[in-house]
Protein backbone atom coordinates (compact mmCIF):
# COMPACT_ATOMS: atom_id res chain seq x y z
CA UNK A 1 0.00 0.00 0.00
CA UNK A 2 1.57 3.58 -1.11
CA UNK A 3 1.40 6.39 1.19
CA UNK A 4 -1.66 7.89 -0.74
CA UNK A 5 -3.27 4.41 -0.40
CA UNK A 6 -2.87 5.25 3.17
CA UNK A 7 -3.54 9.00 3.33
CA UNK A 8 -6.81 8.39 1.50
CA UNK A 9 -8.15 6.19 4.14
CA UNK A 10 -6.73 8.43 6.73
CA UNK A 11 -8.98 11.20 4.90
CA UNK A 12 -11.93 8.91 5.31
CA UNK A 13 -11.52 9.24 9.04
CA UNK A 14 -9.64 12.03 10.23
CA UNK A 15 -12.13 15.61 10.30
CA UNK A 16 -9.23 17.24 11.82
CA UNK A 17 -7.26 17.26 8.38
CA UNK A 18 -8.13 21.06 7.18
CA UNK A 19 -9.92 21.22 3.72
CA UNK A 20 -7.01 22.27 2.17
CA UNK A 21 -4.86 19.44 2.78
CA UNK A 22 -7.96 16.64 2.28
CA UNK A 23 -7.34 14.49 -0.64
CA UNK A 24 -10.34 15.10 -2.78
CA UNK A 25 -9.28 18.95 -2.87
CA UNK A 26 -5.66 18.08 -3.85
CA UNK A 27 -6.83 15.56 -6.33
CA UNK A 28 -9.35 18.73 -7.98
CA UNK A 29 -6.57 21.46 -7.69
CA UNK A 30 -3.47 19.79 -8.16
CA UNK A 31 -4.59 16.45 -10.50
CA UNK A 32 -4.61 13.16 -9.34
CA UNK A 33 -1.32 12.32 -10.33
CA UNK A 34 0.15 15.57 -9.83
CA UNK A 35 0.60 15.41 -5.67
CA UNK A 36 1.77 12.97 -3.26
CA UNK A 37 2.44 12.64 0.58
CA UNK A 38 5.09 12.09 3.78
CA UNK A 39 3.72 9.68 6.25
CA UNK A 40 4.90 9.36 9.92
CA UNK A 41 3.65 5.88 11.43
CA UNK A 42 4.50 4.25 14.37
CA UNK A 43 2.79 0.74 15.73
CA UNK A 44 0.27 0.99 12.19
CA UNK A 45 -1.10 4.68 12.80
CA UNK A 46 -0.06 7.62 11.12
CA UNK A 47 1.33 10.29 13.34
CA UNK A 48 1.77 13.10 10.67
CA UNK A 49 1.27 13.74 7.19
CA UNK A 50 3.06 16.22 4.79
CA UNK A 51 0.82 16.46 1.62
CA UNK A 52 2.30 18.35 -1.37
CA UNK A 53 1.80 19.82 -4.83
CA UNK A 54 4.59 18.97 -7.60
CA UNK A 55 4.44 21.88 -9.50
CA UNK A 56 7.48 20.48 -11.86
CA UNK A 57 10.28 18.12 -11.45
CA UNK A 58 11.91 19.04 -8.08
CA UNK A 59 9.71 21.88 -7.69
CA UNK A 60 7.33 21.58 -4.86
CA UNK A 61 4.21 24.85 -4.50
CA UNK A 62 1.22 25.76 -3.66
CA UNK A 63 -1.90 24.33 -6.25
CA UNK A 64 -4.91 27.64 -7.42
CA UNK A 65 -7.55 28.34 -4.35
CA UNK A 66 -5.62 26.21 -1.86
CA UNK A 67 -4.40 29.01 1.11
CA UNK A 68 -2.38 26.89 3.24
CA UNK A 69 -0.82 23.46 3.61
CA UNK A 70 1.72 22.42 5.66
CA UNK A 71 2.52 19.61 7.93
CA UNK A 72 -0.62 18.10 9.99
CA UNK A 73 -0.33 15.62 13.00
CA UNK A 74 -1.99 13.69 14.53
CA UNK A 75 -4.19 15.30 17.66
CA UNK A 76 -2.62 14.96 20.83
CA UNK A 77 -4.04 13.23 24.18
CA UNK A 78 -5.30 15.99 26.72
CA UNK A 79 -3.13 15.32 29.46
CA UNK A 80 0.49 15.80 27.13
CA UNK A 81 2.97 17.96 27.84
CA UNK A 82 4.06 20.45 25.70
CA UNK A 83 7.69 19.85 25.70
CA UNK A 84 6.93 15.91 24.56
CA UNK A 85 4.27 17.24 22.11
CA UNK A 86 7.07 20.01 20.52
CA UNK A 87 9.95 17.66 20.69
CA UNK A 88 7.80 15.22 18.85
CA UNK A 89 6.91 17.53 16.18
CA UNK A 90 10.19 18.96 15.46
CA UNK A 91 11.23 15.14 14.82
CA UNK A 92 9.50 14.16 12.94
CA UNK A 93 9.30 17.17 10.43
CA UNK A 94 12.80 16.85 10.39
CA UNK A 95 12.13 13.23 8.81
CA UNK A 96 10.34 15.22 6.39
CA UNK A 97 12.74 17.56 5.62
CA UNK A 98 15.28 14.56 4.70
CA UNK A 99 12.56 12.98 2.60
CA UNK A 100 12.23 16.41 0.63
CA UNK A 101 15.93 16.81 -0.25
CA UNK A 102 15.23 15.34 -3.73
CA UNK A 103 13.03 18.44 -4.44
CA UNK A 104 15.52 21.55 -4.47
CA UNK A 105 12.27 23.86 -4.90
CA UNK A 106 9.97 24.13 -2.33
CA UNK A 107 7.00 26.90 -1.43
CA UNK A 108 3.97 26.22 1.04
CA UNK A 109 1.93 28.64 3.20
CA UNK A 110 1.10 26.31 6.44
CA UNK A 111 -1.47 26.52 8.45
CA UNK A 112 -1.82 29.20 10.81
CA UNK A 113 -1.82 26.42 13.66
CA UNK A 114 1.72 25.49 12.79
CA UNK A 115 3.41 28.19 14.44
CA UNK A 116 7.03 26.27 15.06
CA UNK A 117 9.34 26.57 11.64
CA UNK A 118 12.24 25.85 13.25
CA UNK A 119 13.46 22.56 11.94
CA UNK A 120 12.88 23.65 8.49
CA UNK A 121 14.80 27.14 9.67
CA UNK A 122 17.53 24.51 11.10
CA UNK A 123 18.27 23.34 7.76
CA UNK A 124 18.20 26.68 5.86
CA UNK A 125 14.62 27.14 4.59
CA UNK A 126 13.20 31.10 4.47
CA UNK A 127 10.17 32.44 6.30
CA UNK A 128 8.07 35.28 5.50
CA UNK A 129 4.92 35.47 7.48
CA UNK A 130 1.22 36.25 5.62
CA UNK A 131 -1.57 36.95 7.42
CA UNK A 132 -5.34 35.50 7.41
CA UNK A 133 -8.13 37.19 9.44
CA UNK A 134 -10.73 35.11 11.04
CA UNK A 135 -14.08 35.21 12.91
CA UNK A 136 -14.50 32.81 15.62
CA UNK A 137 -17.56 31.47 17.42
CA UNK A 138 -19.59 32.31 14.75
CA UNK A 139 -22.97 31.50 16.19
CA UNK A 140 -23.07 34.36 18.38
CA UNK A 141 -24.33 36.68 15.71
CA UNK A 142 -24.81 39.62 18.26
CA UNK A 143 -21.12 39.28 19.35
CA UNK A 144 -20.38 39.63 15.77
CA UNK A 145 -22.46 42.54 14.53
CA UNK A 146 -21.13 44.46 18.03
CA UNK A 147 -17.77 43.52 16.70
CA UNK A 148 -18.24 44.79 13.26
CA UNK A 149 -16.99 48.22 12.53
CA UNK A 150 -19.94 50.78 12.08
CA UNK A 151 -18.79 50.85 8.29
CA UNK A 152 -19.83 47.69 7.71
CA UNK A 153 -23.20 47.12 9.77
CA UNK A 154 -23.90 50.67 7.71
CA UNK A 155 -23.57 49.13 4.71
CA UNK A 156 -25.56 45.72 5.41
CA UNK A 157 -28.45 47.56 6.65
CA UNK A 158 -28.15 49.70 3.05
CA UNK A 159 -28.06 47.09 1.14
CA UNK A 160 -30.91 45.76 2.72
CA UNK A 161 -33.69 48.38 3.21
CA UNK A 162 -32.80 51.20 0.82
CA UNK A 163 -31.39 49.19 -1.96
CA UNK A 164 -33.61 45.79 -1.12
CA UNK A 165 -30.63 43.40 -1.71
CA UNK A 166 -31.73 39.83 -1.40
CA UNK A 167 -29.10 36.69 -1.00
CA UNK A 168 -29.10 33.37 -3.08
CA UNK A 169 -27.19 30.41 -2.44
CA UNK A 170 -26.50 28.23 -4.88
CA UNK A 171 -26.43 30.57 -8.24
CA UNK A 172 -24.74 29.64 -11.31
CA UNK A 173 -20.94 29.50 -12.13
CA UNK A 174 -21.52 31.03 -15.16
CA UNK A 175 -22.56 33.95 -13.48
CA UNK A 176 -20.40 33.84 -10.90
CA UNK A 177 -17.58 33.56 -13.15
CA UNK A 178 -18.88 36.76 -15.32
CA UNK A 179 -18.97 38.75 -11.97
CA UNK A 180 -15.82 37.78 -10.68
CA UNK A 181 -13.80 38.98 -14.18
CA UNK A 182 -15.92 42.92 -13.65
CA UNK A 183 -13.44 42.44 -10.53
CA UNK A 184 -10.47 41.37 -12.51
CA UNK A 185 -11.27 44.27 -14.91
CA UNK A 186 -11.49 46.68 -12.56
CA UNK A 187 -8.23 45.54 -10.63
CA UNK A 188 -6.91 45.56 -14.02
CA UNK A 189 -5.71 41.95 -13.84
CA UNK A 190 -6.51 39.47 -16.90
CA UNK A 191 -8.47 36.68 -15.47
CA UNK A 192 -6.89 33.35 -14.73
CA UNK A 193 -6.19 30.95 -17.27
CA UNK A 194 -7.47 28.28 -15.23
CA UNK A 195 -10.70 29.09 -14.79
CA UNK A 196 -11.45 24.53 -15.05
CA UNK A 197 -9.99 24.26 -12.22
CA UNK A 198 -12.28 26.74 -10.03
CA UNK A 199 -15.14 24.88 -11.98
CA UNK A 200 -13.79 21.68 -10.70
CA UNK A 201 -13.52 22.48 -7.30
CA UNK A 202 -17.13 24.67 -6.98
CA UNK A 203 -18.70 21.44 -8.46
CA UNK A 204 -16.87 18.87 -5.87
CA UNK A 205 -17.74 20.61 -2.57
CA UNK A 206 -21.43 21.05 -4.32
CA UNK A 207 -21.43 17.22 -4.17
CA UNK A 208 -20.34 16.90 -0.98
CA UNK A 209 -21.98 19.62 0.17
CA UNK A 210 -18.79 21.47 1.54
CA UNK A 211 -19.14 24.51 -0.51
CA UNK A 212 -21.48 26.83 -2.85
CA UNK A 213 -21.93 29.89 -4.45
CA UNK A 214 -23.86 32.93 -3.30
CA UNK A 215 -25.05 35.96 -5.29
CA UNK A 216 -26.87 39.14 -3.74
CA UNK A 217 -29.05 40.78 -5.91
CA UNK A 218 -31.58 43.72 -6.25
CA UNK A 219 -35.51 43.84 -6.74
CA UNK A 220 -34.62 44.26 -10.80
CA UNK A 221 -32.47 41.19 -10.90
CA UNK A 222 -29.02 42.18 -11.11
CA UNK A 223 -26.21 40.46 -9.51
CA UNK A 224 -24.51 43.35 -7.38
CA UNK A 225 -21.84 40.55 -5.96
CA UNK A 226 -21.11 37.41 -5.32
CA UNK A 227 -19.13 34.37 -3.20
CA UNK A 228 -17.68 31.20 -2.99
CA UNK A 229 -17.41 29.92 0.52
CA UNK A 230 -16.28 26.06 1.34
CA UNK A 231 -16.31 24.99 4.90
CA UNK A 232 -15.34 21.48 7.27
CA UNK A 233 -16.66 21.33 10.91
CA UNK A 234 -13.30 22.66 11.82
CA UNK A 235 -13.87 26.30 9.93
CA UNK A 236 -15.54 27.63 6.67
CA UNK A 237 -13.54 29.55 3.87
CA UNK A 238 -14.04 32.16 1.86
CA UNK A 239 -12.43 31.29 -1.78
CA UNK A 240 -13.13 33.78 -3.62
CA UNK A 241 -15.59 36.45 -5.00
CA UNK A 242 -16.06 39.74 -6.62
CA UNK A 243 -18.67 42.49 -7.39
CA UNK A 244 -20.11 44.46 -10.33
CA UNK A 245 -18.15 47.76 -10.48
CA UNK A 246 -20.92 49.96 -11.01
CA UNK A 247 -23.19 48.70 -8.45
CA UNK A 248 -20.49 48.92 -5.60
CA UNK A 249 -22.09 51.61 -3.62
CA UNK A 250 -25.20 49.14 -2.59
CA UNK A 251 -22.92 47.62 -0.14
CA UNK A 252 -24.21 44.09 -1.47
CA UNK A 253 -20.75 42.47 -0.70
CA UNK A 254 -20.97 43.17 3.17
CA UNK A 255 -24.86 41.87 3.34
CA UNK A 256 -23.43 39.22 0.62
CA UNK A 257 -20.51 37.76 3.29
CA UNK A 258 -22.38 38.17 6.30
CA UNK A 259 -25.53 36.33 5.19
CA UNK A 260 -22.46 33.57 4.33
CA UNK A 261 -20.92 33.53 7.76
CA UNK A 262 -24.81 33.06 9.12
CA UNK A 263 -25.09 30.42 6.96
CA UNK A 264 -22.22 28.18 7.35
CA UNK A 265 -22.14 28.81 11.35
CA UNK A 266 -24.81 25.24 10.98
CA UNK A 267 -21.65 23.53 10.14
CA UNK A 268 -18.60 24.95 11.94
CA UNK A 269 -17.52 27.96 14.51
CA UNK A 270 -15.03 29.36 12.27
CA UNK A 271 -15.05 31.79 9.71
CA UNK A 272 -11.82 32.09 7.16
CA UNK A 273 -11.70 35.29 4.95
CA UNK A 274 -8.72 34.22 3.79
CA UNK A 275 -7.03 37.37 4.20
CA UNK A 276 -5.08 39.11 1.66
CA UNK A 277 -2.06 41.62 1.35
CA UNK A 278 -3.44 44.11 -0.54
CA UNK A 279 -4.80 47.26 1.49
CA UNK A 280 -8.07 47.77 0.60
CA UNK A 281 -8.90 43.97 0.58
CA UNK A 282 -6.78 43.63 4.28
CA UNK A 283 -9.25 46.79 5.72
CA UNK A 284 -12.45 45.25 4.13
CA UNK A 285 -11.49 41.53 6.02
CA UNK A 286 -10.68 43.70 9.42
CA UNK A 287 -13.53 45.58 9.86
CA UNK A 288 -15.48 42.48 9.89
CA UNK A 289 -13.94 42.21 13.55
CA UNK A 290 -12.11 39.24 12.28
CA UNK A 291 -8.84 38.44 14.21
CA UNK A 292 -5.38 39.33 12.40
CA UNK A 293 -3.31 35.95 12.46
CA UNK A 294 0.00 35.04 11.28
CA UNK A 295 0.83 32.20 9.06
CA UNK A 296 4.18 30.83 7.40
CA UNK A 297 5.24 30.87 4.07
CA UNK A 298 8.45 28.49 4.04
CA UNK A 299 10.61 28.56 0.96
CA UNK A 300 13.88 26.50 -0.12
CA UNK A 301 15.71 27.16 -3.30
CA UNK A 302 15.75 29.75 -6.11
CA UNK A 303 12.19 30.44 -6.16
CA UNK A 304 11.93 34.07 -6.67
CA UNK A 305 9.98 34.00 -9.97
CA UNK A 306 7.91 30.91 -8.78
CA UNK A 307 6.93 33.24 -5.63
CA UNK A 308 6.48 35.93 -7.18
CA UNK A 309 3.88 34.56 -10.02
CA UNK A 310 1.95 33.04 -7.26
CA UNK A 311 1.59 35.64 -5.22
CA UNK A 312 0.05 37.82 -8.45
CA UNK A 313 -2.36 34.63 -8.86
CA UNK A 314 -3.29 34.59 -4.73
CA UNK A 315 -3.88 38.15 -5.25
CA UNK A 316 -6.39 37.53 -7.65
CA UNK A 317 -8.49 35.45 -6.44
Amino acid sequence: MTNKDKYHLLCNTEKSIPIFSRDWWLDTVCGIENWDVLLKEQKGQVQAALPFYILASGVISMPLYTQTMGPWFAPEPSDAKYTGILGKRQAICKEFIDALRKYPHFLQNFNYRITDWLPFYWENYKQTTRYTYILYNIRDEKTLWDNMSPNIRRNITKAKEKFLITIRKGISIEDFLKIQSMTFKRQHLSTPKRQDVLIKLITACRQRNQGDLWGAYDEKGELHAVAFIAWQESSAYYLAGGGDPTLRASGAHSLLLWECIRHVSQYTQIFDFEGSMIPGVERFFREFGAIQTPYFTITRGNLSLLYRAWLKIKERI
